[in-house]
């Protein structure tokens, strides 16, 4: 791993800082790194309120948008929700179908199968809205790339409203409106939302129209915070205050089928970091193993008793998830090895027997074994599917822009996309693939990345550094927990490799300089179990965070260790 140290702020404007808000230069220089200079902005950043979020109608199309909804609900029309399979998508259906709902009773939820439809707004979800009789179909987290599909609902006298968050091809589609902050004519002052969090603005915007303040809407925040986590959007301006107030919905009064989630796993306090690990690959299972809509009916579930009967279906559902991406996991680095491309720029791996739900998280996998931009490709009907994943720093999606015309279909972020293909194109799409990010891709890149916020002694380590840090919390892109690095340390004479396989390190940790009558401090090094002999020798150095350690009812402070050299 290389290991960054993040630029120190001039020590006048640490100093300032410490005095305007009482802390010691050490949290000042913290706060100072992530953009924070003032005691007002300090203020926001700790206490982040629901007033600061903008006004929904700075979206383009956002008056279009509910008045159009406004005039479905005055004539009585049927309105189709309709979202994507992944979390992102199934939490902004429950979102906007449960809260139309509450007021307006012809409204249903339609996520596609992402086996027979595929990703985003399908022909058949068209052709059941028109059996059906429904005649507003409004996106959430799909729909600004379905030109075609919009075109055929225009037909049949079907009308769409996009709310994605995508971004848009050089064409957008035919739709009544298209809320997308990442439209190039959209003005909206935070273009990070997830598909969720631009679902939230459109009954932010409803919600005003009738009389609705910001506290009436708190209840949905759990859904949006979900979303925010899961779908890795930087958890920035509008996202932390809607990520800050949604886990105190989660850990205070989540609605019914996250209650029923979490009493399964029996967690007291939820982080950001919990909701990504633990709710929402449970909510993402449904889609990869069954079907989405299995989601959407936990998460707008009244009934505990039958959201706990989902929530156990949908366990069974993540074990088996969790079983297949393992086990598909090991074939795709034998691949891998066995074909010798642990040498090049790129991995790109197909099987077709690989079961498509699972081979984004396979993607994943690969890319902590070998770190490189990552495609996994498997046989779905008569073409292939892949879904890729990135290295920090590198847009794979502009570099699948490069290889288009191979492919039949694609979409995505930077990090993560999704396409399909012929299957003769495979070998040609390998070559090109390669080729486009062996030329742009900066070869550092190809190691990961740690950057260190601050150098720091380990007796500045104590409870009360780590209550305030907490307080930094949510994190997530753009506002990751603090990393440290401590120089010349020893280990205290406990270091253990620990885990089924012995993968982890647990050791304690002292200042080389003074030994272990100056204190020392427990640490956790995940997947640093190779790490045992190098820690025995005095005067290493080690990248960590701080966490804390649950054990029997205690609460202590320990070292979360990132890597040791």
């Amino acid at each position: 791993m290389r290991w960054t140290i993040k630029p120190k702020p001039e020590e006048e404007q640490i100093k300032a800082l410490a005095t305007a808000l009482g802390v010691d230069g050490l949290v000042a220089q913290l706060l100072l790194q992530r953009g924070i200079t003032t005691f007002e902005e300090a203020k926001n950043f700790f206490r982040p309120k629901l007033s600061q979020l903008h006004d929904p109608f700075l979206m383009k199309d956002m008056e279009i948008a509910v008045a159009r909804i406004e005039e479905a609900v005055a004539n009585g029309e049927n309105i189709l929700v309709y979202g994507d399979y992944d979390v992102d998508g199934t939490t902004s259906v429950a979102l906007l179908s449960s809260y139309l709902d509450s007021y307006y009773p012809n409204v249903a939820t339609y996520i596609p199968d992402r086996y027979t439809e595929g990703y985003g707004v399908s022909f058949q979800g068209v052709d059941f809205a028109e059996d059906n009789g429904f005649t507003l179909i409004i996106t959430l987290d799909c729909g600004v790339k379905a030109i075609d599909k919009v075109e055929y609902a225009k037909q049949k006298g079907i009308d769409f409203i996009i709310c994605d968050h995508h971004r848009p091809g050089s064409e957008l589609p035919q739709a009544i409106a298209v809320l997308d902050p990442k439209r190039e004519d959209c003005s909206y002052p935070y273009d990070e939302l997830c598909g969720c969090g631009v679902g939230f603005k459109l009954i932010q915007a409803l919600g005003s129209r009738r009389g609705e303040t910001i506290e009436d809407l708190i209840p949905y925040l759990d859904l949006v915070a979900t979303a925010i986590g899961a779908d890795i959007v930087p958890i920035t301006g509008e996202n932390r205050i809607l990520a800050y107030w949604g886990l105190q919905v989660i850990n205070q009064n989540p609605r019914i089928g996250f209650k029923a989630i979490i009493d399964q796993i029996k967690k007291s306090e939820l982080t950001i970091t919990d909701v990504v690990f633990i709710i929402a690959p449970r909510i993402n299972a449904a889609g990869r193993m069954e079907h989405g809509q299995h989601a959407v009916n936990l998460l707008r579930e009244q009934n505990l008793e039958r959201a706990q009967q989902f929530a156990k279906e949908i366990e069974v559902y993540n074990t088996d998830r969790r079983n297949l991406d393992q086990e598909i996991a090991k074939e795709a680095l034998l691949q891998i090895s066995e074909n010798k491309e642990e040498e090049g720029f790129t991995s790109v791996v197909y099987k077709e027997t690989w079961h498509k739900g699972v081979i984004g998280i396979v993607a994943s996998r690969l890319i902590e074994t070998y770190y490189r931009p990552t495609l996994v490709f498997t046989k779905s009907g008569d073409k292939l599917a892949a879904s890729a994943r990135s290295v920090k720093g590198f847009d794979v999606y502009r570099a699948l822009e490069e290889c288009a015309d191979t492919i039949e279909q694609f979409g995505g972020h930077k990090y993560a996309a999704g396409l399909t293909m012929l299957e003769e194109n495979y070998e040609a799409f390998k070559a090109k693939f390669e080729e486009v990010v062996s030329q742009n891709i900066d070869k550092k890149l190809l190691s990961p990345e740690i950057m260190v916020d601050a150098m720091i002694s380990l007796d500045q380590i104590s409870p009360k550094l780590m209550r305030i840090i907490k307080q930094f919390a949510p994190f997530g892109p753009g506002n990751s927990a603090p990393v440290f690095m401590a120089k010349n340390l020893m280990d205290a004479g406990y270091a253990k490799v620990v885990g089924q396989d012995g993968g982890h390190l647990k050791c304690r940790l002292a200042d080389a300089n003074v030994g272990t009558k100056g204190g020392s401090i427990d640490a956790i090094g995940f997947n640093l179990g190779t790490k045992l002999d190098l820690i025995k020798e005095k005067g290493f150095s080690a990248v960590f965070s701080l966490d804390e350690n649950e054990w029997q009812g205690n609460i202590s402070l320990q070292l979360k260790l990132r890597d040791i050299k």
